[in-house]
């Protein structure tokens, strides 16, 4: 069955081939349909048939570029439905501070560009998509938070993750043997006070696996329970000859893995923090 994505972006004439080289033939190369509104034929209400095209959606396509309201509140739309959505814009700083953690492709002026990044993302929201249906249990990724404590010596950076577990089914999930949380760097990852042991990956290209103590068994139907946990690395060290700055910016991209009695459920997440000194 071919898989639908709803394009959100403003339909100046500017953006003509953006959508149609860029978006909807990238998207027809990786077998999936893109539709964007102005090419609909519908009956109802213009707000009604966006909520319907977003809620049909298997993801969305959003592109943020000069930040245009219609845009942006369809994409709100969109996460409160905690639909899977690829962010382009042409430029960076169109990407709101508590959208950066998202996964976001800036093209500036090149389609070509588009293309190559949008053929890799569309994948990934197609395999996303796919986890989602066969999931009992879903991954929503809260927008993390950062703090960064600096010394003359050094510069240690402390991220919150937090990871809500739901079960929308109307019947108890399967037993959640173990999860993990896949990473590319290595971390010291504490959950509920407790030091995460860790071994290498067995997911290409992630380096390292961290396991997480299942918060319970089970999830009841309807349910829904919680991850917290906090990831520390030092950034700089000034005996190694490191500016201690006041200021870094911090990205990259992990996996949380459920694994449970009728299978494992990989949820693919992105983050990028900027990360301020504040002096008490």
């Amino acid at each position: 069955m071919e898989l639908f994505t709803f394009v959100i972006m403003p339909f100046s004439k500017e953006f003509d081939d953006i959508y149609k080289l860029g978006i909807k033939q990238t998207a027809k190369d990786c077998g999936v349909n893109a539709e964007r509104l102005d090419e609909q034929l519908f009956n109802e209400g213009m707000l009604e048939r966006i909520y319907r095209q977003i809620d049909a959606a298997d993801f969305i396509i959003a592109d943020l570029s000069h930040r245009n309201p219609n845009v942006f509140y369809e994409l709100g739309y969109a996460h409160a439905k905690e639909k899977t959505c690829i962010l382009l814009t042409r430029e960076a700083t169109d990407i709101p501070f508590d959208l950066k953690h998202k996964r976001q492709i800036v093209y500036g002026d090149s389609i070509t560009y588009l293309k190559a990044e949008l053929n890799k993302n569309i994948e990934w929201a197609k395999k996303e998509a796919t986890t989602r249906e066969q999931s009992k249990i879903s991954v929503v990724v809260n927008t993390p938070t950062g703090d960064l404590i600096t010394s003359s010596q050094s510069a240690d950076a402390v991220i919150t993750f937090t990871f809500d577990l739901h079960n929308r089914t109307s019947q108890v999930s399967p037993e959640i043997t173990a999860i993990y949380l896949y990473t590319g760097n290595k971390w010291l990852i504490n959950h509920d006070t407790k030091e995460c042991p860790f071994a290498d990956a067995d997911i290409a290209p992630f380096k390292y696996r961290y396991f997480i103590a299942p918060p319970s068994p089970k999830i009841g139907q309807n349910g829904w329970s919680q991850i917290k946990i906090k990831a520390s690395k030092t950034l700089a060290y000034a005996y190694k000859g490191d500016e201690i700055k006041q200021e870094y910016k911090l990205g990259g991209r992990g996996i949380l893995r459920i694994e449970t009695s009728e299978g494992n459920y990989d949820h693919e997440f992105d983050f990028n923090l900027d990360l301020v000194d504040i002096p008490f």
